[in-house]
């Protein structure tokens, strides 16, 4: 299974920021180590024209010149850098490789951080520069009409179970029939003015295993009478895990394994090509969200192999629950 990564970039936070930059590096360690069968791949940098197809060009001029205004960089959550600029064009570049990977045949690949989903059109916010799950899915469309012009408008669904919901993602695709967003969080977290997604699940907090997995049980079936996409972009967050600093759901590890799956097996039961990226994740413990996401990545593997014809070949290590 193909991963997309741009851990090279590290950005020169202040002391005691918040941002866990380090789990990026983290997580690819462990793939390295204990997945032998996922391919790691350098993420390319999304070129200007890409981010366009959503992002103002004055704003990728003002990420890519460091000319941002200094309330814009608090908005984001990070000052401006040349390692923040590149390593945003690359997050993006990761998601597209992945959904690229994906539609080709493989299935299911991955980007190791992205999830940007609360970047809007013309502006970047709660740790996102760029939206890199809108500028994949309008790229992906893009490529789709180019080869396939007479299988008219590739649909792609956008399935954002970080606990915070998908603003800016919701925003940019407000009046797109052809994308459907379906974002389920917190209802009381961040941010505290939500755009209307075309599916909103609001979850109250202290939201545990049972009632968060019938909560996407539904969503899930709500998206399939609704819409038939040809490609699913998930944001796989860690976030809501009962550890996390930010999230104020109570997922356990088993919990967010079982809604892995789900969303996994929803898309390998339509034969759908599914890209995810890692999004949130704020465990007080830094090893707490990159197990979350390791469970994740064994999930996909499984299916990886199915789409493969290889079932059982080239799985994950088994993991323990820290």
């Amino acid at each position: 299974m193909h991963v997309f990564y741009a851990t090279q970039f590290v950005l020169p936070l202040p002391q005691g920021h918040r941002f866990p930059m380090a789990k990026y590096g983290r997580l690819r360690e462990r793939l390295a180590a204990e997945c032998p069968s996922v391919q790691l791949g350098q993420a390319l940098p999304a070129t200007d024209g890409e981010l366009a197809l959503v992002h103002r060009p004055d704003y990728i001029q003002a990420i890519e010149q460091g000319t941002l205004s200094a309330a814009a960089q608090r908005e984001i959550g990070f000052p401006w850098s040349p390692a923040m600029a590149e390593r945003a064009r690359r997050s993006v570049g990761a998601t597209i490789q992945a959904c690229r990977t994906a539609m080709a045949g493989e299935g299911i690949a991955a980007n190791i951080a992205g999830g940007t989903h609360h970047a809007y059109a013309d502006k970047g916010s709660g740790f996102c520069v760029f939206n890199d799950a809108a500028v994949a899915a309008r790229l992906m469309q893009a490529e789709h009409a180019r080869r396939h012009r007479a299988r008219g408008p590739l649909k792609v669904a956008i399935v954002d179970l970080d606990v915070h919901q998908g603003n800016g993602t919701a925003r940019i695709f407000a009046n797109d029939p052809s994308v459907f967003t379906l974002s389920l969080h917190g209802e009381k977290n961040f941010p505290f003015r939500k755009e209307p997604s075309d599916l909103d699940v609001d979850l109250p907090d202290g939201t545990g295993d049972g009632a968060y997995l019938e909560a996407l049980e539904r969503a899930l079936d709500e998206l399939a009478h609704r819409f038939e996409p040809g490609l699913v972009i998930y944001l796989a967050g860690a976030d809501p895990h009962e550890g996390d600093r930010l999230g104020r759901l109570k997922l356990t590890f088993d919990g967010l394994e079982a809604r892995d799956r789900r969303v996994m097996d929803w898309a390998w039961q339509r034969r759908l090509p599914l890209a995810f990226a890692m999004a949130g994740g704020y465990g007080t413990d830094l090893e707490v969200t990159v197990q979350v996401q390791m469970n994740t990545y064994r999930v996909a593997l499984e299916y990886h192999a199915r789409w493969a014809a290889r079932a059982g070949h080239g799985a994950c290590a088994t993991v323990t629950a820290a």
